[in-house]
């Protein structure tokens, strides 16, 4: 195992971490619903109060911040650390994806529903591109029931959104090859990876949209790995190598899947609730992750560069 570094502590259960261009790691707080940047030497603040509860983030083209907020998380105690509880959040209120300016700290919703959907619980997101944005709706889990969500694509100025794929159970982490050729998206309970083909912007080039078929997964997509055991798979990012690096929960680390999905690594860390990677650095070579449950921001030396984002600030 590599060597990992600890950034900072402390933080109330961090997600999303955004590598910015003077070095400090932006991160979601689920507990809070902020925005805290964390600057090289450990020192946060908090950017913005957001409400709800902050997933996954990403700068957009226009150089602010998209955030996928699930409208609030049930947070229950278990062995003196806190994890995701089944039920709604008392104030919960919907999910929802909003765009904040960084500098200002001014919150902005942008969508809440999808062709009279309401959005239950965006949880990640990646940017094309083209400036659109693709993103999971990973949805509520309740004591009886719970969602059978989405995939989404949409435009960052609130003009357009579309379900790309549905239904999906637990769709998490989402990802884009290098060039935009395929769209990854992890499923958390089923510890599934599965990919579509693109032929242009918030365009597969097979069939997609519907439940899938008994040949083919939801909305059309190949499988690229299913992880053996009981592994749950969170957020994600994609290295220069084209390997599919994804958040391994239970099974604490980050396992690395190679793009032909015939090899996984599996990299240990010590949370069992490892839940996010992004790359940063100066050569992208610096793997940031967030150990939730011990409320941490720790980095790693990786082996190769990780693939650079379209738009970073």
């Amino acid at each position: 195992m590599a060597e990992i570094r600890e950034i900072t502590s402390g933080l109330l259960y961090p997600e999303g971490p955004v590598a910015m261009d003077d070095g400090s790691i932006i991160v979601t707080e689920l507990q809070t619903g902020r925005l805290v940047r964390v600057q090289p030497d450990g020192k946060k603040d908090v950017v913005a109060e957001l409400g709800g509860s902050a997933n996954g983030a990403a700068i957009g083209p226009d150089g602010m911040m998209y955030v996928c907020n699930n409208g609030g998380l049930k947070l229950i105690e278990v062995d003196g650390k806190l994890t995701p509880g089944d039920g709604l959040a008392d104030d919960y209120t919907g999910g929802s994806i909003q765009r904040v300016d960084i500098m200002r700290g001014t919150v902005e919703t942008l969508y809440t529903e999808c062709n009279g959907r309401q959005l239950r619980g965006p949880n990640d997101i990646v940017f094309d591109a083209a400036g659109g944005f693709w993103f999971t709706d990973f949805g509520k889990v309740q004591e009886t029931q719970k969602d059978r969500c989405g995939v989404y694509y949409a435009k960052p100025d609130g003009s357009q959104i579309t379900e790309m794929v549905f239904p999906i159970d637990g769709p998490n982490g989402v990802g884009l090859a290098r060039d935009d050729t395929t769209l990854y998206v992890a499923q958390t309970f089923e510890g599934r990876v599965w990919q579509w083909d693109l032929a242009g912007p918030g365009e597969f080039a097979q069939m997609g949209g519907g439940g899938g078929s008994l040949l083919t997964g939801p909305g059309g997509g190949q499988l690229l790995v299913g992880l053996p055991g009981y592994q749950l798979l969170d957020s994600m990012a994609v290295d220069s190598a084209g390997n599919v690096c994804v958040a391994t929960l239970m099974n604490g680390g980050i396992s690395v899947i190679s793009p032909d999905g015939v090899s996984v690594e599996h990299l240990p860390t010590p949370d069992p609730l490892t839940t996010n990677i992004c790359f940063g650095g100066p050569d992208l070579q610096t793997a940031y992750i967030t150990l939730t449950s011990q409320g941490k921001l720790v980095a790693m030396d990786w082996p190769r560069p990780g693939l650079k984002l379209h738009y970073t600030r």
